[in-house]
This record gives C-alpha cells, structure tokens and sequence, in this order.
C-alpha cells in the first residue's frame, strides 16, 4: 500500500511525550502516517489512521522487533533525492513512497545503564539501530525530508505544516540536531562498553557527549564568549546535577568553577559535623568546623574576612534559620552559595538580605563522598585526562620528629590537611581550633606561601598547625613557619632535604608528621 501521490510521514519513539497531538496535525495536512509498534497503537488510540510499516514493506516486523524499518521501502523513500529523476524513476518502479517527514527518538539507553542493577543483556537490547540508521538518513536527505528527533520541536514543527511548508532553514536545523543526537548515544554506548567490557580508564578514543544546558552572559572576561554544558548522566550533587534557585543574576562562568571547587572541597567533611568552606578564586580563603552551620561559618568567615566579601559559600549539611542569619548579616557579602538543602525559611532570610535578590543558589541533595571519576582538562589542540584526587589523610602517618602531635594539633592537622588538597599549589595551609586562619596559595616558591599564610592569620599562627601539599625542599619555611608560632606540621614528605628540615623542626619543638602522598593542584 503506497498511497502513490500523498505526503508519507514515518512516526517511531520511545518517548511518546506529545506524539499524538503532532501526528493529529501531520494527519489533518494530509500526510498518510506510516508506524511501528506501540507508536502505532498509542496513535491508533488517539483516533489517528496509521499503516503499519510491515504492511507498507510487505515484510513483517521479526527477531522479536530488531528487524522492523531496515528496509529498502523505508530507505529509498526517505534517501532519495527528488531533483534526481533516476532516483525518482527507482521509486516509481519499485512502488516507493516518497517520505518527507520523519519523527523518530531512541531506544533509553543512557536512562537504562543508569540503573543500578542494569544487567549486561538488558543493556545491549537498548541499543536501537533502526531509529539511528531513519534518523540518519532522513537528515543527510534534509533538502526534501523534515526529521524530527527531539518532542520539544513538535510545536514549530507542526506550525510550518499548517503554514503550509516547512522551510529550508528549519530542516537544516533539525538535521544538524540529528546528528549531534546519534553522535551523543554512540558515544554513551561507546563509553558504557569501554568501562563495563574494557574496563578502560583510558580508551584508545576519548568520546564524550555533552549537553547545552544554558549559554552564559561571558566568560572569566566580558570580551569571551561561554556557554555551559552538562553531561546528562550526571550526579544530583555535582554542579551539572544540582537544582538552582534561580536569582535576579544569571549564574556566571566564574561563579561555576568557583562552585564546582567549593563543592569539592566540601566532599571531604561528613555530615555528622558541619562544615562550611568559604572560596574566591578556585582557593578557599577560609572553612570551618561547627557543632551546627551557623558556628562554622562563623568559624569560616573568621579566617579571611576581607577576602570573603564576593565570595562563594559551599556548606555539607542544609542551611537553616540560624546559619542563614549568620550568612545575611550586614556586612557580608556572598555570590553564590551550594549547599544540600536551604529551608523555606532560611530562604526568605537569604532574600531579604542587601546581597540576597542576586544571590546564586544551588541545591544538590545530599552530598555523597568522592567516587572514582576523572578528572579532563583542555590544553592546545588535545585533553588531559587523569584520576580524580579522592585519596584522604592515611592512618599509616609517619611521626618523623622527636614530639608528636597531640590529639588537638592532629585533629587540626587533618582538618588542614583536608583543606591544603584543594588550594593551588604551592599550597599552606594554618588551622587552629576548627577553623582555618590563614593561607597562602599559587605561589612560585613554599617559603613565600608560609609567609603569606602566617601573614593573613596574623596573630592566630600562634599554636596553630601547618599543611603543606608537597615537602619542604629546604628548612626556611619551617623554621618561618616556627618563627611565627606553628607547632605541629602535616606534609608528604620526600624531599632529598627531609633529614635537615625535621631537624629543623625539633630544634623549634615543632612535632611534624609526613602523609607519603602529595596533593599538588595546579
């Protein structure tokens, strides 16, 4: 049945959001509706006439439905070019349809491998190939063949229709966004096989896959052009992931990867104590520990208050009442804020302070702890990828000095050491009493970074503790570290110096401790 003379329209997807209202107005236009499945029968239940492929091709759909569309009758119909009268006569002869208008999406394969208990089988049956090869060919043949691939595009798509034609330039939209779908779900299957069959980290082909979520107002600077894109598999808690509030300020370039590294640093606290991290810059310029948020973000605006103001604030536990008292108070100032959860009333608080109408809010969910992921960064003409720094301070701590920490000094010391993870090297890091007090990031030489760190704690380096991402090449930044008050010092450890620097640090009575693992951050 070929309905020589009429417009063919082939409807086949798995997300049906819509389906029948855009297949009742192609119907009303005068299109013969081709289908397949349970597209067919929920357009059948929608009083919308359809003809079933496997009557169109004369074959039946078989190999429990692997085998449905793959058919010259199909492909002839959507690939031939109808400027070529060749072409044309080839579909005359072997009673061909010409079909111009095309509306498939995909089998859920990124939404089944989701699943946590997804099996290898169940996997493998979402890799649809006949809605690929439709799509595809109707998109190479957009000069005569409307494709539609994503539900949101029905409504301007079925306006053309009524209007009477669809132009050239929304074809060619639509095939662009064709190809960029099939390449997505290759590249998630791709990616899905390497990890679950491979077990590559490293494939010999990085293939990623990502979505527009929002174009930005500019990048780190008003004359660079941005955008942000999202992978769609990604965690509540990640930046991707996360739910935003929404403020009179569209969130910016710069206000994301200050969140993004806020919220890395926050991973590394559990719930069962709160923790608040205050960052400018990709660096924190202070964080805290609390017996609730509101203490520890006074303990973490405590520790660089200048720097704080346009700051981003990342806490592990929901913001309440209290905190968000704290956090509004007069004075302060705050960008951007990511935390787990904000209360309907901490909400109100938030808004209603000076800074609250453009302040960025961003809700994950609880926040999980660092999983296995990788880390991709770009460079000219190529990607570095390596692990993400998930490691913690090891049990195993060498105590190389003749004093050793106390139980405060090392509960200090792992808080430090936590917080030196993520400042850019050459990273110091000063805590005293759950609270950082001072820091000194990015600088070309360790001595300077102590003298930076002790000199923003300022008198509060007195009894503090020291974190250092990478060892001591030489004793003077001990032996500063000591000049200034330090008395106990957390590093990896590994310099050719190492002998000299812990004899620096007796001769102070400075007890030290090396870690055997560096945290560098570039």
């Amino acid at each position: 049945m070929t309905r020589a003379g009429k417009p063919h329209a082939l409807f086949s997807v798995s997300d049906k959001t819509g389906v029948v209202d855009f297949a009742r107005t192609v119907a009303a236009n005068g299109f013969v509706i081709l289908s397949t499945g349970g597209t067919a029968k929920a357009l059948r239940d929608g009083g919308i006439e359809v003809v079933d492929v496997a009557d169109y091709t004369g074959y039946p759909e078989m190999m429990d439905g692997r085998l449905k569309t793959l058919h010259p009758m199909v492909h002839g119909g959507l690939l031939a070019r109808r400027d070529d009268q060749a072409h044309v006569a080839a579909m005359e002869e072997h009673g061909m349809a010409s079909i111009d208008l095309v509306v498939v999406n995909l089998y859920p394969f990124e939404a089944t491998v989701q699943k946590p208990d997804v099996t290898r089988d169940a996997a493998i049956e979402q890799i649809d190939i006949g809605g690929p090869t439709m799509l595809r060919s109707a998109a190479k043949n957009h000069a005569s063949v409307t494709v539609v691939c994503d539900p949101t595009d029905y409504e301007r798509v079925a306006a053309a229709i009524d209007a009477g034609d669809v132009p050239e330039t929304l074809r060619r939209d639509l095939a662009r966004k064709v190809f960029a779908h099939t390449a997505s779900y290759d590249a998630a299957i791709a990616r899905w096989l390497a990890k679950n069959d491979a077990g590559e980290a490293f494939p010999d082909v990085w293939i990623t896959s990502m979505r527009r979520e929002r174009e930005l107002r500019y990048g780190e600077n008003p004359h660079q052009r941005a955008a942000f894109y999202v992978d769609p598999s990604a965690r509540p808690d990640t930046i991707a992931g996360a739910r935003f509030l929404g403020s009179n300020k569209e969130i910016s370039y710069n206000n994301l990867l200050d969140l993004d590294a806020a919220l890395a640093l926050i991973r590394e606290f559990t719930p069962d104590i709160a923790a608040c991290a205050i960052l400018k810059h990709n660096n924190p310029c202070g964080a805290g520990l609390g017996s609730n948020l509101a203490i520890a973000f006074r303990n973490a605006l405590s520790g660089d208050p200048v720097s704080a103001f346009g700051s981003i604030v990342s806490t592990n536990v929901p913001v309440d009442r209290l905190a968000a008292n704290e956090i509004a108070k007069p004075g302060n100032f705050v960008e951007a804020l990511i935390a787990p959860a904000v209360d309907d009333d901490a909400l109100e608080i938030l808004r209603s302070a000076k800074f609250g109408k453009n302040l960025r809010i961003l809700v994950t969910g609880p926040i999980g702890a660092d999983t296995d992921t990788q880390v991709v960064r770009a460079v000219a003409g190529g990607l570095l990828v390596q692990d993400s720094d998930t490691a913690r301070v090891r049990p195993e701590l060498e105590y190389v000095t003749t004093r050793r920490p106390d139980g405060e000094e090392m509960r200090d010391l792992r808080f430090a050491w936590a917080i030196c993870k993520h400042v850019r090297s050459n990273a110091i890091v000063l805590a005293k009493a759950d609270t950082i007090v001072g820091v000194g990031a990015g600088q070309m030489s360790r001595v300077d970074s102590v003298r930076i760190a002790t000199h923003k704690a300022e008198d509060r380096s007195q009894g503090s503790v020291l974190a250092s991402d990478a060892f001591f090449p030489f004793p003077d930044g001990i032996e500063l570290a000591a000049e200034r008050g330090v008395r106990a010092v957390i590093q990896p450890g590994g310099s050719r110096k190492d002998d000299e620097v812990i004899a620096a640090a007796d001769r102070a009575g400075v007890a030290m401790v090396f870690t055997g693992r560096r945290h560098f951050r570039h």
